[in-house]
């Protein structure tokens, strides 16, 4: 039975300045070669794509947190999208507290996305958007309203905020969505994701299980973040790195001396192959 791998990107395979190393890439793509590899991500098909250039992938890929699940020459496996009445109240509830989020949409089959963001920013916002001014994929409006089907709906801001925001969503939409609250490390906020309920990175390990038939007890993940947490249950081999969140190294089996900068991911496989 071949042993499955899955890592998240930022913060995990990633270096911080969004690099992979040559290390880190032989490493990957040898371990691939006997092995089923793919990455889990709250990044769009887009980015991922753009990351992974050189990198072996040879089963579908989770993306955006969940919402999709894709194969690296687009085949789509599941999607949970947020309908557009629903998104327009979302945003609706949020502009009550003076924010309005980023929304990720889909824009057609071929996997083309949409990013549509206010002419209201905060300054974290702002900051963020300066990493993607070439891709000609945004939309900036004064009236921010959803499309037909957005894979998710991201606020930046600090805690407290987002905090407020995220009981008030609970309260006002109930369980019909799924609330992420975690660190945004890049930006130095925190950032609030809202998803579709079934939207997140375990639904989309038991999608890839079942569309590459294995077992999850040959499964060893690798993460940082909060939104790592589910699949973390779900692997029979649940790893962080060194530069993880407190909470997620309490909840895995192994915590990496190497941070994502020191290449964790590969020295760990790399360790593996060479039998340590």
């Amino acid at each position: 039975m071949k042993k499955v791998y899955i890592t998240d990107l930022d913060h995990t395979f990633l270096r911080t300045d969004l690099s992979v190393s040559s290390f880190t890439r032989e490493v990957w793509n040898s371990v691939g070669i006997d092995s089923i590899v793919s990455v889990a991500t709250a990044r769009t098909y887009k980015k991922t794509a753009q990351f992974l250039k050189d990198i072996h992938i040879n089963a579908p890929m989770i993306l955006l947190d969940g919402a999709l699940i894709a194969t690296m020459d687009k085949k789509i496996i599941d999607t949970k999208f947020i309908n557009k009445e629903l998104g327009d109240a979302i945003i609706d509830e949020g502009a009550k507290f003076g924010i309005y989020p980023f929304v990720l949409s889909l824009a057609d089959k071929d996997l083309s996305e949409s990013f549509l963001y206010s002419t209201t920013l905060n300054s974290y916002q702002k900051e963020i958007i300066k990493n993607y001014k070439n891709d000609n994929h945004h939309h900036q409006h004064k009236n921010l309203r959803t499309m037909d089907e957005n894979f998710k709906i991201v606020y930046f801001a600090e805690q407290k905020q987002l905090s407020e925001i995220a009981e008030h969503f609970k309260k006002t939409f109930g369980d019909i969505l799924k609330y992420i609250l975690a660190p945004e490390v890049y930006a130095g906020c925190y950032f609030l994701t809202v998803l579709h309920k079934d939207a997140d990175k375990s639904h989309g390990i038991k999608s890839i299980s079942e569309y590459a038939d294995f077992d999850l007890s040959n499964l060893s993940v690798f993460g940082d973040n909060f939104n790592d947490l589910g699949m973390f249950e779900l692997a029979g081999n649940a790893i962080a790195v060194a530069n993880a969140q407190e909470s997620v190294k309490k909840a895995a089996d192994i915590i990496l001396p190497h941070t994502n900068d020191e290449d964790a991911v590969a020295k760990y496989l790399k360790g593996i192959s060479n039998g340590h």
